[in-house]
């Protein structure tokens, strides 16, 4: 073995010795219930009152990655006027085409309802068949 990667076999070999003993105290010192409401999720001292898979309509997770998408690109425009002095009127010309493809996409998500929530059903819940409710 090549003199130099000794001393990254010896950290790998103790982070793994490190992680034994740790498991293997917590496994030791741990308490391990039983009790039939150990699995049951707990929130701020409410208990549970209904399943907690939702099925919920695509387009609300679309309206958020259009979000994402487009806080993303706000964030480019910031970036630009931060750097404004330095790209000079061309960088102002590429930033004013860059925002000219973010309307347009825009008014295509616009145009095509990928914005109107109006039709989206609302949440409902779903049987869960382990639910002794």
């Amino acid at each position: 073995m090549d003199p130099v990667l000794w001393p990254l076999a010896l950290y790998f070999v103790m982070v793994v010795a490190l992680l034994g003993v740790i498991l293997g105290i917590s496994y030791v010192l741990g308490e391990a219930h039983r009790e039939r409401t150990t699995g049951e999720p707990y929130e701020s001292g409410m208990s549970l009152t209904h399943s907690a898979r939702i099925r919920v309509d695509v387009k609300f997770y679309l309206i958020a990655v259009f979000f994402v998408i487009f806080d993303l690109e706000a964030l480019f425009v910031v970036a630009w006027a931060g750097a404004f002095r330095e790209v000079g009127w061309s960088g102002y010309l590429e930033v004013l085409i860059f925002i000219g493809v973010l309307l347009a996409a825009l008014a295509y998500l616009w145009r095509i309802g990928a914005l109107d929530l109006r039709g989206a059903e609302p949440a409902r819940q779903v049987k869960n068949s382990n639910d002794p409710r």
